[in-house]
């Protein structure tokens, strides 16, 4: 069964940046904190409407997405 999407985008929901499902919350936001050097449990504390599956969800994407583009197995 194929895995729910943890992120979309659509024009009308901030110009088409990335956001979590369900959400206006971008998905540069938990980057950004995750770039800071704050965790998932900090992000989803200060955006609440995003769940913790989702950035956990949206991570294990993204790492397979790159895997894949590299040709590593993932």
């Amino acid at each position: 069964m194929p895995e729910e999407p943890a992120v979309h985008s659509h024009p009308e929901i901030l110009g088409g940046t990335p956001v979590f499902v369900g959400t206006r919350v971008p998905v540069q936001a938990l980057l950004d904190y995750l770039e800071e050097g704050d965790g998932i449990d900090s992000f989803v504390d200060a955006f609440p409407t995003v769940k913790r599956e989702q950035t956990v969800s949206f991570l294990q994407q993204a790492t397979r997405a790159l895997l894949y583009r590299s040709g590593e197995p993932g």
